[in-house]
């Protein structure tokens, strides 16, 4: 098994990143074919390169202060298609081939849940 620490992101790709105080950028991740935005996870410059050269959804957990690939315990992987940086470089966007739920709680998506206004929200 690789180690997300042991990769180094390219250094054009590395200047162009605009981190948090912690070193971390927002991942948002979108399901292929569908669209469904699945989740939203942090990455560093490691994560972000393990993703790029393994093409496995890679992440980092501020909670565990550790890595975590997505479907390595769950078995819910994510088979990373593209990723693209924003306009100001402080957000990533992967677009996934989703296996399995991609939110912790079993849902297809994170954003299963909660809808606060549109469609046909209670609030």
């Amino acid at each position: 098994m690789t180690n997300p620490a042991d990769f180094d992101l390219d250094a054009g790709i590395a200047a162009r990143l605009k981190r948090n105080d912690a070193g971390l950028i927002p991942a948002i991740v979108q399901e292929e074919g569908t669209g469904d935005v699945l989740m939203m996870a942090w990455v560093d410059d490691h994560a972000l390169a393990h993703t790029l050269a393994t093409r496995q959804g890679t992440y980092f957990s501020r909670s565990r202060n550790e890595y975590w690939i997505k479907g390595q315990t769950s078995g819910h992987t994510q088979e990373v298609t593209s990723v693209r940086l924003d306009c100001d470089g402080d957000t990533v966007l992967y677009t996934v081939r989703q296996q399995g739920a991609a939110c912790h709680t079993g849902d297809h998506t994170c954003f299963d849940s909660d809808q606060l206004l549109g469609g046909t929200a209670n609030a």
